[in-house]
């Protein structure tokens, strides 16, 4: 049971294309940009998008009771566990969605609930840097390039990242 998935050089947002695939009839999939233009963070800020990281967004169904700090929660375990592989030490979250490395933000989530036709949907948008990450005044951040020495393929990532999401789909549903 694989995720659909959709490749785009260039998109404004990852997230708002997950959410036009679920209002014209998309169950599930995932969204992947080379680039996105209008990335979002929490709370409406800006997510900077620089080439080579990765820029991707998981939607899919979910059962109309579940709580969204579980969803919270659940997320950010599934991609710090994907993240493990390339980190001998630990990855600590920052409530509600972002993960750092040596106390520098390595990856940020940004969750959206979204209803179609009575149907229940979590669009999880996923930025991680992978060779290049922002300069932000008073707030450290880092990459995997920088932190490890090993320059991710982006295709083995996302594909760890479906994989680990598709052991857990049980846990939302």
């Amino acid at each position: 049971m694989n995720f659909k998935k959709f490749f785009y050089k260039k998109v404004n947002s990852t997230n708002d294309l997950a959410i036009k695939k679920i209002k014209t009839g998309f169950a599930k999939g995932i969204i992947i940009a080379d680039y996105q233009k209008k990335g979002r963070g929490q709370y409406g800020k800006k997510w900077l998008s620089f080439k080579g990281n990765l820029f991707m967004t998981i939607f899919f169904e979910i059962k109309k009771n579940i709580k969204f700090k579980k969803i919270i929660t659940l997320n950010c375990k599934i991609i710090k566990k994907t993240l493990l592989q390339y980190f001998k030490k630990g990855i600590t979250t920052k409530y509600p969605n972002d993960l750092f490395v040596n106390k520098k933000k390595i990856c940020g989530i940004l969750q959206e609930i979204v209803f179609n036709k009575k149907v229940k949907f979590i669009v999880i948008g996923i930025g991680i840097n992978l060779v290049k990450d922002p300069m932000i005044k008073n707030y450290p951040t880092t990459n995997i390039l920088k932190e490890t020495g090993i320059k991710v393929k982006k295709l083995h990532l996302i594909k760890n990242i479906e994989k680990n999401y598709i052991k857990n789909l049980k846990l939302f549903a």
